[in-house]
């Protein structure tokens, strides 16, 4: 005989027995209670999460022999018949393969007549989103002025699919993803319930890769088990699902720490070999940086709210010594931004071994300062070098600029274009070079005197005032005032193409689109 899968065998038939969405949960049972249903419901949310399940129960609920109540009882007639189907007041259509207009329009002729058996007249719409626009259209009238005794129930994936004259004429309810926990528990409760024997780590990775989808929790379940054996074990769920186990990321981790690229090649080589699941394996390397960050960062204060074992904690707290805040915080942003790309590259293997090796690299590759660890005293050690390779020096990005308040500024112009310049190749607040570029500049006394070419300039100039004393300021002439004087004549056609064409705010639009300067005028008021 066929053997049914979990998913079904245990699949909740009251609103209590559905894992999670307590809000959702606690509106519907309210309303079935008070027999005051709206004439029509959109339940949107990711697969597996219980859409079309709590659809059924408000549905049972509704026309249960012993409504109006909160839960249905599951033990009349009017219940069975929805359980197994066969409920002529209650109707389920597939979205997907009944979306054309003329399928509308029989369902809305359907729709005037009234209860049969039940109390209510049900349609449960699945993957709704696959309607028609003409098939939407059919049914506005009907949704905005439904017959008593009508509900429709509406489930998707893809609730941005819906016209908007159709959301606004519904109850819109959005089911979230099950945290871990709440699906660890509910697994777990399947396997007491199937007298099964278990490891937890077993039942928290499997809860892990369902990644919040309770059916997909389930189907993994039944994958896990089909393995057979007197105990389901963390090492069998590993096997089966194509996950890597605890000895991977030590391995990496240790790469990482020596900047060992032949061991993260190697470690790459490896799990393509084994046939682990690449985009699962990065969400776990994601949420062991995440942890090491915060366990660098937040030491053991942190251990309560990042929910390891006891052998995950000891080994994130000695791996989190060996690195420092900076490093494990870019290695995180690095994996985090090159997770996307592995998944959907016709290639994965090799953009899943460039990043390794950007992980291992990092010190190397990124100027970062203080990527060794702390010690104790505060002071940083060096980060050990990878035998493979030389010590590099790693400088920082942007080194504090010295002291100027005391120093005694040179009273020429290129001395204050020089210093400009360095402030802002650094990163540091500078006017840029080319809105300084053939000013006549003449020093007498606290008095910088700017004459510019034309009026054009001269308005960016007054635009950039602040930012040029600023500067001042910085180079050493902090009590200088500023004097912007008018333009002799106005500018050729020629100058003021060359002018825009050093403009930094159209550079991307010159690199990335193509475009070219046609014509340049001055303004005039």
């Amino acid at each position: 005989m066929k053997r049914a899968s979990l998913a079904a065998r245990y699949r909740p038939q009251t609103f209590a027995e559905v894992a999670g969405q307590d809000m959702i949960k606690a509106v519907l049972s309210r309303a079935a209670a008070e027999d005051n249903p709206a004439p029509a419901y959109l339940l949107s949310g990711t697969r597996g999460v219980g859409k079309t399940t709590i659809a059924r129960v408000f549905a049972k609920a509704l026309n249960c022999a012993h409504a109006p109540a909160p839960e249905p009882c599951d033990q009349c007639p009017q219940c069975r018949d929805i359980i197994h189907g066969g409920h002529v007041d209650v109707t389920e259509i597939d979205g997907a393969s009944n979306n054309s207009v003329d399928d509308a329009r029989a369902l809305r002729e359907n729709i005037g007549y009234a209860p049969m058996e039940g109390r209510y007249k049900i349609f449960i719409i699945d993957e709704a989103h696959m309607l028609s626009r003409h098939a939407f259209n059919a049914l506005l009238k009907t949704l905005e002025e439904p017959p008593p005794r009508v509900v429709f129930i509406f489930a998707t994936t893809e609730a941005h699919k819906f016209p908007v004259t159709i959301v606004s004429r519904c109850q819109h309810f959005v089911f979230r993803h099950l945290s871990e926990d709440a699906l660890h528990t509910h697994l777990a409760g399947v396997l007491v319930k199937e007298g099964l024997d278990f490891e937890d780590g077993a039942v928290r990775l499997i809860a892990r890769r369902a990644a919040g989808s309770v059916r997909d929790g389930m189907s993994l379940l039944d994958q896990v088990l089909a393995l057979g054996g007197t105990k389901l074990s963390a090492a069998a769920a590993r096997d089966v699902l194509g996950v890597a186990g605890q000895e991977v990321f030590e391995a990496l981790f240790e790469a990482m720490r020596l900047q060992d690229c032949a061991a993260a090649a190697d470690i790459c080589r490896r799990m393509l070999a084994d046939g682990l699941d690449a985009g699962f394996f990065l969400r776990e390397l994601i949420s062991r940086l995440r942890d090491l960050f915060f366990l660098r960062e937040g030491g053991e204060a942190v251990l309560t709210s990042l929910r390891l074992s006891a052998d995950e904690a000891v080994f994130l707290q000695n791996t989190a010594r060996s690195f420092s805040t900076a490093h494990l915080h870019a290695a995180w942003q690095t994996a985090l931004e090159a997770r996307r790309g592995i998944v959907y590259t016709p290639d994965p293997g090799a953009a899943l071994e460039l990043l390794l090796l950007n992980l291992v690299m990092l010190p190397r590759l990124l100027p970062l300062d203080r990527l060794a660890p702390e010690k104790e005293t505060g002071k940083t050690e060096e980060f050990p070098a990878s035998p493979h390779t030389p010590p590099t020096v790693v400088r920082p990005k942007n080194p504090p600029a010295p002291p100027q308040a005391d120093k005694i500024f040179p009273r020429d112009w290129p001395s204050f274009l020089a210093f400009c310049e360095a402030e802002f190749e650094a990163g540091r607040p500078a006017p840029a070079i080319p809105l300084l570029a053939g000013l006549t500049a003449e020093w007498q006394d606290d008095e910088l005197r700017l004459k510019s070419k034309h009026g054009t300039q001269r308005e960016q100039l007054e635009l950039h005032r602040e930012e040029l004393l600023e500067a001042l300021r910085a180079f050493g002439a902090k009590d200088t005032r500023l004097v912007l004087l008018d333009a002799p004549q106005k500018p050729s056609e020629r100058e003021l193409m060359e002018e825009f064409r050093q403009r930094e705010e159209l550079a991307p639009c010159m690199e990335v689109l193509g475009a070219r300067l046609e014509r340049c005028t001055e303004k005039t008021s």
